[in-house]
């Protein structure tokens, strides 16, 4: 079992910050800016094919809804003046930290969500080292509901390599993330969890990824994503012979691309294709939390609109993805999410609605389940 010494999270930062003072050279605060925030959310399920008192439709009709998920969120970057050196941090406090405990690495509603030390390698191009946004399609306004059927292939953050550059209309990524978060069995990717495995089950690792985009007319940006990794079988491990676990599955998945943004337009597309091989991830296989079959295959089509008018953004996502799984009888499944957001000055107010006919489930397969939400998110940022 993961312990976390139970601290209070600003009592935790503070006795941090007092020991830094006294052990840290002078010259090792230079050049950090550091800020936080906070955010949580309202909710009321009006509709669900789930049980759980978090998803609980007849709970809401009956309470209607309640106040969740607050989070306090640390932030560090450097302000420059390190030359070609950067560094960004964020850390996440709370059941809003959209983490899972069980699969994450500090055991607890705690968690890491960034952390990368970068070096400028020209005028145009940079190396980044640690945990930081997969170069895969174009993140969404939100990430939740937003991201809704790219789940998995939403905002990805990742721990390994990256390098990115420009080159006249072209912006192109090359990275390998070695693993999807830190430590020997975490499979949590913070917002885009739950698509990846559990701790007791699966997670990817050794993964290469390729991203180019090219803004071939003015307004108008067209691109691909590629990546390609293993699996890892954690079912020994979680069992406590971790000497029996093996890296035989794979992965791999493409996404093409369109983004437009023209005066106070924007407009996206994704098409992400996806596959999962479990082929020789034996103790997964035979385990009760088995996928239906040893090969995921399934595609998505997802699109974002939106138009921003003074301190307002207002926003459509929706989507539609279908399975070629062999035992999987899901039909297609959609989502359709509208929402505004509202900048008040320190922070934002997101008023969204959730309809939805299915999702995808931590083998990154499509299944069916009705499930509607009404959501008002806060925050502000300090």
């Amino acid at each position: 079992m993961k312990t976390l010494i139970k601290t209070p999270a600003m009592g935790l930062i503070a006795v941090s910050a007092a020991a830094a003072s006294l052990t840290l050279p002078t010259s090792a605060h230079a050049g950090a800016e550091l800020s936080a925030g906070v955010w949580w959310v309202y909710q009321n399920i009006t509709k669900s094919d789930f049980n759980s008192p978090a998803f609980n439709e007849d709970l809401d009709n009956e309470t209607g809804g309640n106040f969740a998920d607050p989070a306090l969120i640390i932030y560090a970057d450097d302000d420059g003046s390190y030359g070609p050196w950067h560094f960004s941090a964020e850390t996440r406090f709370g059941t809003g930290s959209f983490t899972d405990p069980s699969s994450n690495n500090s055991g607890d509603n705690l968690t890491v969500h960034k952390a990368w030390i970068g070096y400028d390698v020209t005028d145009d191009s940079s190396l980044k080292i640690g945990k930081s946004q997969v170069p895969f399609g174009w993140k969404t306004a939100n990430f939740w509901p937003g991201d809704g059927l790219q789940g998995g292939y939403g905002d990805q953050m990742d721990v390994g390599l990256k390098y990115s550059g420009d080159a006249g209309a072209f912006h192109y990524d090359v990275a390998y993330y070695h693993q999807d978060d830190w430590g020997e069995d975490s499979t949590d990717t913070v917002d885009d969890n739950g698509h990846w495995g559990s701790s007791d089950t699966y997670r990817k690792i050794k993964t290469g990824v390729v991203n180019l985009d090219w803004n071939f007319m003015e307004h108008h940006t067209v691109g691909v994503s590629a990546q390609y990794g293993r699996l890892q079988d954690l079912v020994p491990v979680a069992a406590g012979n971790p000497s029996a676990s093996n890296d035989d599955g794979s992965h791999r998945a493409y996404d093409l691309h369109y983004m437009f943004e023209k005066d106070n337009w924007t407009a996206k597309y994704r098409f992400i294709s996806v596959e999962r091989d479990f082929g020789g991830m034996d103790a997964l296989l035979a385990s009760a939390n088995a996928p239906v079959d040893d090969k995921i295959e399934n595609q998505r089509h997802v699109v974002e609109l939106g138009y921003n008018h003074d301190d307002w953004f207002y926003y459509i996502d929706a989507g539609v993805a279908s399975t070629d799984t062999t035992g999987n009888d899901a039909d297609d499944v959609e989502f359709f999410a509208p929402g505004v957001r509202y900048q008040y000055g320190p922070g934002w107010i997101y008023v969204e609605y959730l309809q939805s006919d299915g999702d995808i489930n931590a083998y990154g397969d499509v299944y069916e389940s009705d499930f509607n939400a009404f959501y008002v998110a806060f925050d502000f940022y300090f």
